[in-house]
């Protein structure tokens, strides 16, 4: 089967796992940018670099190899619960 994107998990940066935040959020880079209080060409180059680490080849492969990895969730869907009751 052709996939969009590798479900093998890279190494992506702390910054680049933000990034990949506010693109769940539906951000433009622009936007991102301005969050984030960078250049426009930086959040360029984090996102192009992400879609080499992950193969993805667009924003929504993106994020659906996001959600298989565990990076980001939705509503609660591929989430990872943290067990919060040891000390």
């Amino acid at each position: 089967m052709d996939r969009a994107y590798d479900s093998r998990e890279p190494a992506i940066s702390e910054r680049e796992t933000e990034i990949v935040e506010l693109v769940a959020r539906g951000l433009t880079n622009q936007e991102i940018a301005q969050v984030l209080t960078i250049s426009k060409r930086t959040v360029d180059n984090h996102v192009s670099n992400i879609f080499t680490k992950t193969g993805a080849k667009n924003r929504v492969a993106l994020l659906n190899w996001a959600m298989d990895n565990g990076k980001i969730c939705r509503d609660g869907f591929n989430c990872c619960a943290i067990d919060t009751s040891h000390p």
